[in-house]
């Protein structure tokens, strides 16, 4: 059996990983996959050619790179048990606080939140095939994410639309207080999210390894949020909050852009 191992730049946090399990999934060389998302790397065990797994993972478009290939003896992988209930737990958090966002989002006229929001969507989505499919069949599991997918870009074009109403529209302020508090406790919810996951791959990586995963996507959006908050407040006009929705919902429609890849 042999080892390679990848270098993938962009994966920030375990949605990215479980978009690659699923477009692996029906490789039969493919042994086992082992994550080290803090280190953005992926070491995947199987026999005969990587051409075929390489391939798949340069699709992605998330900066894939072999770095080795080499033989391997071990033969002792051990399956996560509680995978499944880790997953459900995630996908809980980010769906609840896609609800909170949305919501607060409409009432508090954030564009930023309302984005944010489908970011958390678009994170539940990709948790929910993992956990939903799992023991169904690859046609099963391409079908759920294609619709996943395109009720995203649906979503984001409806807040893009909703985004220029307002541009063009009279100037309402968004309730920058809300914005700040609402998006650090989603903050705090994506570090809980992260660190869970994190802490089931070993114990070597249960600790303040974990922090390495702030650099991810969602974090640097709810920062990017609370940022507009505060510049809401300083200059008392909605751009900033404009300005975040519109960047977020360009990520949101790349997210779904990838998930739609997987489905092919």
């Amino acid at each position: 059996m042999k080892k390679t191992l990848f270098e993938i730049n962009q994966m920030d946090c375990p949605s990215e990983e479980n978009l690659i399990r699923m477009k692996l999934d029906g490789i039969s060389s493919i042994v086992n996959l082992d994550f080290d998302i803090p280190n953005r790397k992926l070491t995947v065990f199987h026999s005969g050619e990587i051409d075929q797994i390489e391939k798949s993972i340069l699709e992605l478009n998330l900066g894939g790179k072999k770095i080795s290939t080499e033989q391997t003896d071990q033969t002792d992988f051990t399956e996560k048990a509680n995978q499944k209930k880790l997953l459900g737990s995630v996908l809980a958090i980010d769906f609840a606080f896609f609800i909170i966002e949305i919501t607060t989002g409409i009432i508090s006229k954030s564009m930023g939140l309302v984005a944010d929001s489908l970011d958390m969507l678009a994170d539940s989505f990709v948790y929910g095939i993992s956990l939903f499919a799992v023991g169904g069949t690859l046609i099963k599991k391409k079908r759920i994410a294609k619709l996943a997918g395109y009720f995203q870009i649906a979503l984001a074009l409806i807040g893009f639309v909703e985004v220029c109403r307002r541009f063009f529209g009279p100037d309402k302020l968004p309730d920058f207080s809300t914005m700040i508090s609402v998006s650090i406790l989603a903050l705090i919810a994506n570090g809980i999210c992260l660190y869970s996951l994190q802490k089931s791959k070993s114990k070597e990586e249960a600790h303040m390894k974990a922090s390495m995963i702030f650099t991810s996507n969602d974090v640097i959006i709810n920062l990017g949020v609370i940022i507009a908050g505060l510049l809401v407040n300083w200059l008392s006009s909605s751009t900033p909050d404009l300005i975040i929705g519109t960047i977020v919902f360009v990520w949101v429609i790349q997210g779904a852009f990838r998930i739609l890849k997987i489905s092919k």
